[in-house]
């Protein structure tokens, strides 16, 4: 893998934070809720899916402290958000699965 430039970085960082349209602690109560699928485990909060949780840590880190590891995830997460809304369903908001899919990496498509 090929070592991020600063420019690269401070790119993907505000992708990442265009696309995550929800705060750390909505994404997190989100993720403990029943509603959120069958990836949810409202009674042990240490076995919510790992890429929710990575958000939720990444929203609350500073851009300077970022590891190549966060960089990895906010590419992810960019990738997986442009992927799901560019192939959105015909009635995007009665399709719970896909809008939940979204809302588990932080980003709400029915939200303004």
């Amino acid at each position: 893998m090929t070592e991020n430039t600063p420019v690269d970085v401070e790119l993907l960082w505000d992708e990442f934070h265009g696309v995550v349209n929800m705060t750390s602690d909505e994404i997190r109560t989100w993720l403990l809720t029943d509603a959120s699928g069958e990836d949810a485990f409202p009674a042990d909060p240490r076995m919510l899916p790992e890429l929710g949780t990575q958000v939720v840590d990444l929203l609350r880190k500073r851009k300077v402290d970022l590891t190549r590891e966060d960089t990895e995830v906010m590419r992810k997460v960019v990738e997986f958000v442009e992927e799901r809304t560019a192939n959105r369903p015909a009635d995007a908001a009665r399709d719970e699965r896909w809008r939940h899919a979204l809302m588990s990496v932080g980003h709400d498509p029915l939200k303004p």
